[in-house]
């Protein structure tokens, strides 16, 4: 196997870990989150996985797209601490 398939391999590794943790992580913060918070999250984790189950799309023009959506969002996020 080449270094470049192995390291292939194991970077897939490595990201589904961190999808895992990811899951986990934000299923224990979910029942702390206010509705407010919920639902920008629930909006902004539903926009990226319709784009990402787009087949036409790069992750590149789906981090464009997704950039320009989310601005507003966090934005109001930021704007709710303190």
């Amino acid at each position: 196997m080449q270094r470049n398939d192995l390291l292939s391999k194991g970077l897939d590794s490595d990201i589904a870990a961190a999808h895992t943790r990811f899951l986990a992580a934000m299923e224990n913060r979910l029942p702390a989150m206010n509705l407010e918070t919920k639902e920008r999250y629930f909006v902004v984790l539903s926009s990226l996985v319709s784009k990402l189950e787009s087949d036409g799309k790069s992750i590149r023009e789906v981090l464009r797209e997704m950039m320009a959506e989310v601005a507003a969002y966090v934005f109001q996020e930021i704007g709710t601490w303190g």
